[in-house]
């Protein structure tokens, strides 16, 4: 693991501990919980692919996913998903 991805496994590791406990210690509208509740699955599958040694390799092609983009979205999982982004933002992800 290089030292951006170890600098992901940590932010990963801390915003997952955070929802866990957001999700037990507080009421929430059953929207906002559902967005935390597939935020959290997103979370577990990034660090999933760490332990697997496959973390930033897209699950289509399986090609590395440029650095600047899993910085962004550490939960990336295909470059389409960042293609389709791309209609949100005023300026190119790559």
């Amino acid at each position: 693991m290089n030292a951006m991805q170890e600098e992901l496994f940590l932010e990963l590791r801390i915003t997952q501990l955070e929802i866990e406990n957001s999700l037990k210690n507080k009421q929430k509208p059953d929207w906002l919980t559902s967005i935390l509740k597939e935020e959290l699955a997103d979370i577990d599958a990034a660090l999933k692919k760490f332990e697997q040694g496959n973390f930033g390799q897209c699950e289509i092609s399986g090609e590395f996913l440029p650095d600047d983009l899993l910085k962004i979205i550490p939960t990336l999982k295909t470059i389409k998903d960042s293609d389709d982004l791309e209609i949100y933002y005023k300026k190119s992800l790559h």
